[in-house]
């Protein structure tokens, strides 16, 4: 049985008596959402707007931007206003875009941090070059109750429902009410409800199909931060292991980052590539079937004394064991590894695990070794905690029961967020929900050779349309075998990212920089 959101009823506007469908006027039919109501809801309208066709996504690309948008209303509110510990205000803020011409399709974003701002209800995750307001889908976005003094601002933590908020409630909620509002904007039923989302919108996205599994047809999480503090154990040992070898500073701290020079780390990704790039039937400078590379950094060791292009015995020890991942003291693994591939030295401008995999907003890890159970413990007795362990729920016979559909996709470049641990969660959440067969009808997880954190790396192809791979899905049946990429690194080449566990193999004829040339294998 498919999800309808036909099942809302619209809802009568409190003063104006009649919605855009109606009135023929969209622009006064948008200032009328100012006096919005919503029977036992506690929700206060900030502020409508009635944006002329044309205009460009703020912060992306200005007047040179090719983007443009379609005529829509956008609405920003709040609801559950309160007075939370310290006297401080908190509730649930929100935005939604209406656009002209709706396709009669919701799209509701994910957010990426600890959120703490309302963004711009775009739609751009993982849509490929036409986000979901350009498709007139109508789009919402949420700070999941709190305003932070930037995107990793944790104040909010010291009150309980705004961490419950932050952990699972507020998306919930926001998508309630962001559908309630789209329904009686347009005066009729929302046909297909989706969600998308990246990092902490990952994230959300799980929770949607694990928490709320009758709220979405179709649903995208990309690099999920689902263990964030897990995947802090995971990237203080890889930093933790290259500062075994580091040099150290006028203060005795180990320089990470000096672990291996520029020209070190180039010659790991020559060898990694020399090792294990033509397993796919080319050799592209990408490795589409990682799982078969069993790259050994021990075979890069010198021969003689350490000269360049080679590595020395301790340089690659400490690779092999930073990537292994962390392990306690019983030798249960506590984080998974981490693949070698082609961005671990640099993506998106961020340091890559070969910088030691800090995080985006922590200082650099000066840990030399690492006392893994003490690492665990601090974990277990952090009140936090519980927030960053919310999306691991693996029965969805809800979700898939009412024909709900689930992507996954994660960058094998990712240094805060090991794309290993979406296949740990893919593989038992297959093992949850019948085997291979049945996971296969509701959900498939791709791959993203390059891919750093969500997008970007030197050398990807980090642009796909699973939006749309997941509308035809949802609305024709039509099973996703495998995303279409394209991207900067590679102007003019295309590659199929297959479903896992297939890879992308070259067909060995036509042009190799052609998608159509390959297939996908086990």
């Amino acid at each position: 049985m498919k999800l309808r959101s036909k099942k809302i009823v619209p809802i009568l506007l409190a003063l104006c008596g009649s919605a855009f469908a109606q009135t023929g006027d969209p622009a006064a039919a948008c200032a009328a959402l100012k006096q919005l109501q919503l029977p036992g809801v506690n929700l206060s309208v900030t502020k409508t707007e009635w944006i002329a066709a044309g205009s460009t996504p703020p912060g992306r690309g200005g007047p040179a931007s090719t983007l443009k948008l379609p005529a829509y209303c956008r609405i920003d509110g709040m609801v559950d206003k309160r007075t939370g510990n310290g006297g401080v205000t908190y509730g649930i803020g929100f935005a939604v875009s209406l656009p002209q011409n709706w396709n009669g399709r919701f799209l509701m974003q994910g957010g990426g941090g600890l959120n703490g701002s309302v963004q711009f209800p775009l739609g751009a995750n993982a849509a490929g070059t036409e986000p979901g307001l350009v498709r007139r889908f109508a789009v919402a976005s949420t700070d999941t109750g709190h305003e932070g003094k930037g995107g990793f601002d944790g104040s909010f933590q010291q009150d309980q429902q705004a961490s419950l908020d932050f952990a699972y409630v507020a998306i919930g909620r926001a998508a309630e009410i962001a559908k309630r509002i789209v329904a009686e904007y347009y005066s009729k039923p929302i046909d297909y409800s989706y969600f998308a989302g990246c990092s902490t919108g990952g994230r959300e996205a799980m929770l949607m199909a694990e928490r709320y599994p009758t709220y979405f047809d179709g649903v995208v999480a990309g690099s999920p931060a689902m263990r964030t503090s897990y995947s802090g154990i995971g990237d203080r040992w890889v930093a933790a292991s290259l500062n075994e070898i580091a040099p150290k500073d006028d203060k005795g701290q180990p320089l990470t980052k000096n672990a291996l020079s520029d020209t070190d780390k180039k010659a790991v990704i020559a060898g990694l590539l020399n090792q294990c790039d033509a397993l796919d039937g080319v050799k592209d400078r990408m490795i589409f079937d990682p799982k078969a590379c069993r790259f050994d950094p021990k075979t890069l060791v010198c021969k003689g004394a350490k000269a360049e292009g080679c590595l020395s015995a301790g340089q690659a020890a400490a690779l092999e064991k930073g990537f292994a991942g962390p392990k306690d003291s019983r030798g249960r693994q506590v984080y998974p590894g981490f693949f070698f591939d082609t961005g671990i030295a640099s993506t998106q401008g961020i340091p890559g695990l070969l910088h030691g995999g800090s995080s985006p907003v922590g200082p650099g890890f000066t840990d030399i070794g690492m006392n893994v159970d003490a690492a665990v413990d601090r974990v277990l007795n952090d009140p936090a905690e519980p927030i960053s362990t919310t999306a691991r729920w693996t029965n969805l016979n809800t979700f898939s029961g009412h024909g709900g559909k689930l992507i996954f996709y994660h960058g094998n470049s990712d240094p805060w967020f090991s794309a290993l641990d979406t296949v740990d969660y893919y593989e038992r959440m297959t093992k949850a929900n019948g085997g291979d067969d049945k996971v296969r009808a509701f959900s498939r997880l791709y791959l993203v050779p390059g891919m750093g954190h969500c997008n970007g790396g030197p050398e990807t192809l980090d642009t796909f349309d699973a939006l749309g791979a997941m509308v035809k899905w949802v609305e024709q049946g039509v099973a996703p075998e495998s995303l279409t990429a394209t991207g900067r690194s590679f102007p003019g080449r295309s590659r199929p990212l297959c479903a896992y566990p297939m890879h992308a193999q070259y067909k060995g004829q036509g042009n190799p920089e052609d998608a159509a040339n390959f297939e996908c294998r086990e």
